[in-house]
């Protein structure tokens, strides 16, 4: 069956990148998926804005972890952790919008996703800005 082959094929795939990441990238694209999933219910650009932040973080580890090679101008763990504070400002923009434990998850994902680019930052890196 075509559709079992490629469910494998994109199953070893997802195994290959997780066991390719280091620790502070996992805790990283974890952040991420939660991040976006914070984000159900009422939507609005606030949503938007944080779905993509996740998704660009995603797009940068699983990148990193096949070997691609593109400069960024700011080392990853840099990138990740602006990433996650920027999220952290979206949360709160929507603070009164959103039930408490929901902002709290959310709130609690970007922390995650700010200390593992501070942690990945401070680690061997796959790509530094130059400087």
């Amino acid at each position: 069956m075509p559709g079992s082959r490629a469910a494998s094929l994109s199953s070893a795939r997802a195994a290959g990148i997780w066991r390719a990441w280091r620790p502070e990238r996992r805790v990283a694209a974890v952040a991420a998926l939660l991040l976006a999933a914070s984000t159900a219910g009422p939507f609005s650009f606030v949503e938007a804005a944080e779905i993509l932040t996740a998704a660009a973080v995603l797009v940068l580890l699983v990148r990193r972890a096949e070997g691609d090679r593109f400069r960024l101008p700011v080392a990853d763990g840099t990138a990740i952790a602006v990433a996650g504070g920027w999220a952290a400002l979206l949360i709160l923009a929507r603070m009164l919008d959103r039930p408490l434990g929901q902002n709290l998850l959310a709130l609690a994902c970007a922390a995650l996703m700010v200390a593992a680019g501070l942690r990945e930052r401070a680690g061997p890196s796959d790509e530094r800005a130059p400087g």
